[in-house]
């Protein structure tokens, strides 16, 4: 990292020398959203090739911001964040806030990935707040690319957490939620009420009544969108 220095005594300089490297404050973001083996970390970030991702996480190591232990089975190896690195939260959760309030683009067609949308969602769906018994919603994209247009998500009976499935796991579907990946970021951002994009027509939900109903209570947030409240932000034009 020295040879890249910007050769001044500054802790902005100094820091910016670990963090302004391209694609590590996402990884960061995924480390600090609770993502701890290397494949995790991976669909996170899934324009990142896995060799930069591992230099990436090199980095961090020497920089003190990482631990990397080798996972009990003895196959892999588990990240985890150093105190250093745990109190770039703040920091972290800043420019996520700014991002939030004074950026344009971020729903620019580029900007948009299923995959990456599905993989957001299932960390902070509120499995909790679903009904009882083994669950299974499919998500419809029909703008998406045609191998990125079905995601399943399975919560098994007993548990609050859910999987995500690229392919179909062969059981029964309780819910279908329809729409274009535009309208399901947006709403996931929080720009669009889901009761308002349902009631338009932009979403639609075919499936158990009892799990289609409970829908506006498991579907969950962006975590920037909380966080945008708690400061009385207002998380990019709401439509209700």
């Amino acid at each position: 990292m020295c040879a890249k220095g910007y050769g001044q005594f500054c802790p902005v300089s100094i820091a910016a020398e670990v963090l302004s490297e391209r694609w590590t404050l996402l990884v960061l973001r995924e480390l600090l959203a609770g993502s701890t083996r290397f494949n995790d970390l991976h669909r996170g970030v899934p324009l990142m090739s896995a060799s930069l991702l591992s230099q990436r996480l090199r980095d961090l190591e020497l920089a003190g911001l990482l631990d990397r232990q080798p996972l009990p089975s003895g196959k892999g190896k588990s990240y985890r964040l150093t105190e250093a690195g745990e109190a770039l939260r703040p920091v972290v959760d800043g420019i996520g806030l700014w991002g939030t309030r004074y950026m344009r683009t971020q729903y620019a067609p580029e900007n948009l990935d299923p995959s990456l949308l599905m993989w957001d969602m299932r960390r902070w769906i509120r499995g909790d707040r679903m009904p009882s018994g083994h669950i299974v919603i499919r998500f419809d994209i029909p703008d998406a690319p045609l191998q990125k247009q079905h995601y399943w998500m399975v919560k098994e009976d007993g548990s609050d957490t859910l999987d995500l499935c690229l392919f179909d796991p062969g059981f029964p579907v309780c819910l279908i939620v329809t729409g274009r990946l535009e309208i399901l970021t947006r709403v996931w951002m929080g720009n669009i009420e889901a009761e308002h994009a349902v009631r338009s027509g932009q979403l639609t939900l075919d499936g158990v009544p009892e799990i289609r109903m409970s829908f506006y209570d498991w579907i969950g947030l962006n975590p920037f969108v909380h966080l945008a409240a708690t400061q009385g932000i207002d998380s990019a034009r709401r439509i209700a």
